[in-house]
């Protein structure tokens, strides 16, 4: 591409709310070509909303502002046909389960060529011949004989190899995989995770990986937004964060993994829940769980500043470098 922005995708102030409480608050985010951008933080921390706003997907209640530009084109408020040029075309999104993503009465290559048609013009043999060479690439063993198969013929690991068949149907810049491996056992999270790596590597695409698992993320992105109650807390490089993480919460996170390479003793959860977007805390979202709260964050909500490293960080109270080097559990980042 012959762009000078090297930014495929810039959210700016982005803020989604429902039936009038907001409960995404003001996003700002870019994914340059090419790269993998990781979003980490516990359920209902607004990792998935914020990218199912950003592709229009949201149901009709919620309000969506700020601003959404791929390759400076705006898609916030943008026309349906417009937004449908950019989903499964330039963008293209995968679930977490994906036995309920495919449609359970067409067979899985009719449902590929289908992809095939919509976004390339694909028909007949040519759409038949791409849509059994992207079941190979996706590693989709004898893809000639599974092409006429159902879904429900399929393992669960399976099933996700040929939704990513489908996305990647669109030639799509950026992939957004909304946690892919939730729903699989241990090996095959490992090779889903090396399937992803491989087609970025042969296709050049973006990716943006959800996901509450550390251990994947550090082993497909390079960078890391941790999110927190509808807003990143901590921004940084994956070696910048598995090794010197500086928010609280994300030091809590890691502090919350077993360690295979250390006696047994008692694990560190966080203590108490993400807040109701309903009664958020007047300053900081996390201060009612945070160990290093004071009266002032309470108060104050901390904005997301760049650092000298940097990094972004929304934190008053940051954990001191010499805290945040204690050594990451074995096995998170590979």
């Amino acid at each position: 591409m012959g762009s000078a922005n090297p930014n495929l995708v810039e959210l700016r102030d982005l803020k989604v709310t429902f039936d009038g409480v907001e409960v995404l608050h003001g996003i700002d985010l870019d994914v340059a070509r090419g790269e993998a951008l990781g979003l980490v933080g516990e359920s209902g921390c607004g990792k998935s909303v914020t990218w199912l706003a950003a592709l229009g997907l949201l149901p009709g209640k919620a309000a969506v502002t700020g601003s959404v530009r791929v390759d400076g084109r705006e898609l916030c408020g943008a026309r349906r046909s417009a937004l449908e040029e950019i989903r499964g075309g330039r963008i293209a999104m995968i679930f977490q389960d994906p036995s309920s993503s495919l449609n359970p009465v067409l067979s899985v290559g009719r449902q590929i060529v289908e992809a095939l048609r919509l976004h390339r013009g694909l028909r007949g043999g040519a759409a038949r011949a791409e849509a059994l060479r992207l079941m190979d690439m996706v590693g989709i063993p004898d893809p000639p004989r599974r092409f006429d198969l159902y879904p429900h013929e399929f393992s669960g690991g399976q099933c996700q190899r040929l939704m990513i068949a489908m996305a990647l149907a669109g030639q799509p810049d950026l992939l957004i995989a909304d946690e892919p491996t939730t729903a699989l056992d241990a090996t095959i999270q490992a090779q889903i995770l090396d399937l992803l790596n491989t087609l970025r590597a042969e296709t050049g695409m973006a990716l943006v990986f959800i996901s509450h698992d550390l251990g994947a993320v550090s082993q497909v992105c390079e960078r890391v937004c941790v999110m927190y109650a509808g807003r990143i807390v901590e921004e940084a490089t994956v070696a910048q964060l598995f090794s010197e993480p500086r928010h609280p919460y994300t030091r809590g996170l890691f502090d919350a993994i077993p360690r295979i390479d250390a006696p047994r003793q008692r694990l560190l959860p966080i203590s108490g829940t993400v807040p109701n977007p309903k009664h958020l805390p007047e300053g900081c979202s996390f201060s009612p769980r945070c160990p290093r709260a004071v009266d002032a964050c309470g108060r104050e909500r901390p904005p997301l500043t760049p650092l000298d490293d940097g990094r972004r960080l929304a934190c008053t109270r940051p954990v001191p470098l010499a805290a945040s080097r204690r050594r990451i559990p074995q096995g998170v980042m590979q």
